[in-house]
């Protein structure tokens, strides 16, 4: 098996390799402004995995981060995408790992997602990495398919806890409710 190498997204040129993969093994179809929504905005926020001595990326992941409601600095995981003759390899909880591990570097309070509510695959993966079920949101989909948004709570790095009182983040909770009926939640939401 050969080894499998994750860089961040480097620009452009990358576009195709990950729209390729995200057509390909999701239900939404995305135009190329959503793509770029995201990778222009948080490039640090996205990385490839790449088999060793290829230049064919078999994985990806691309995130945003940004304040939620004034209140919380957010994390969303947009897409995340694996070839399927490479999983269950670790290379999809390897790219969310990665990620998150960027995000909690920049002060991040939570991660969310949304997936298809019957997507085992996916919900045993995030939950493994503990995220939890948060809501369910009815007909989210094009498809007409509900989802599930998970959350994970990410607490301060081990760093964090170095920094002068005045430079720590300030404490957060968060009220799950589990299932709702209605999706107040005003964000704009990128399946």
């Amino acid at each position: 098996m050969p080894e499998i190498l994750y860089r961040q997204y480097i620009g452009e040129s990358d576009l195709p390799h990950i729209m390729a993969l995200v057509q390909s093994e999701l239900s939404e179809p995305y135009v190329i402004y959503t793509y770029r929504y995201f990778l222009h905005q948080w490039p640090q926020l996205a990385f490839l995995a790449i088999p060793a001595g290829s230049s064919e990326p078999i994985g990806v992941i691309v995130c945003k981060q940004s304040m939620h409601k004034h209140a919380s600095n957010r994390g969303y995981i947009a897409m995340l995408s694996v070839n399927k003759s490479w999983r269950k390899r670790g290379v999809a909880s390897t790219l969310v790992r990665r990620s998150v591990e960027v995000m909690r570097r920049h002060g991040v309070d939570e991660v969310v997602l949304e997936t298809e509510y019957d997507n085992a695959p996916a919900l045993s993966l995030y939950e493994s990495l503990g995220f939890i079920r948060e809501k369910r949101l009815y007909r989210f989909y094009l498809n007409g398919k509900d989802a599930f948004r998970l959350v994970l709570a990410v607490p301060p790095s081990e760093l964090d806890r170095d920094l002068p009182h005045y430079m720590k983040r300030a404490p957060t909770t968060t009220i799950l409710s589990y299932p709702a009926a209605v999706d107040d939640d005003d964000d704009i939401s990128y399946r």
